[in-house]
């Protein structure tokens, strides 16, 4: 399964979350879907929390479909809430990134943006296994947040945030990019960029 995120109330809904990092992170994240997205399409968003970034997204790509989805049922009223009345934006659904049970069953791009380190493993790994039954060939799963890196010095408020996120869970923490690589390949996937992102985060684009 994967993990709750922590919510701020939103001013405008009962329902509405309001997740202070996607002010901070959804500028950068649509630079590099500008580069990566499709012409047109769908565009599956796993893990897609207070649905913050699927209405930014929506609204800066409007030749896109785009699917939010979630684990958490909380976040499903507060996704609707945001997107409501995005044409362009399907009614969330239900997921979870660690089943083989999805209710999506094609996409033309796969987006999950900060789940991988508040997740068991599994979920990521779900994640790829589900980019593979979904996705055309060529198409792009991306995946962004902070990752370890061989050889790269981990930056301290990472290893803060590292040793927060076990204290909440041991199943949960900062991931290996090496691990995901590993993950990604045994699917088919390469590492096709690696882009460094504000905060010591990353986007990572895999292709097939």
């Amino acid at each position: 399964m994967q993990g709750p995120t922590p919510w701020l109330p939103g001013n405008d809904s009962a329902e509405r979350k309001h997740a202070p990092a996607t002010l901070r992170n959804r500028e950068p994240i649509a630079e590099v879907l500008q580069e990566e997205l499709p012409v047109t399409g769908k565009v599956l968003e796993v893990a897609s929390g207070s649905g913050e970034h699927c209405a930014f997204f929506a609204e800066l790509f409007p030749g896109h479909i785009w699917q939010p989805t979630d684990p958490d049922p909380g976040a499903l009223g507060s996704i609707a809430s945001w997107c409501a009345g995005l044409d362009n934006v399907l009614p969330p659904l239900a997921l979870d990134a660690a089943s083989t049970d999805w209710p999506v069953d094609a996409a033309d791009a796969m987006l999950c943006v900060n789940m991988a380190h508040i997740s068991p493993w599994e979920a990521t790994l779900g994640l790829v296994a589900g980019a593979q039954r979904l996705l055309p060939k060529g198409a792009p799963l991306m995946l962004y947040g902070p990752w370890r890196r061989e050889g790269v010095e981990t930056a301290p408020s990472n290893e803060a945030f590292d040793a927060s996120l076990k204290a909440r869970d041991p199943r949960w923490g900062l991931r290996r990019l090496e691990d995901l690589d590993a993950a990604a390949s045994a699917r088919a996937f390469a590492r096709t960029r690696l882009i460094e992102m504000p905060a010591n985060n990353l986007m990572l684009v895999y292709r097939r």
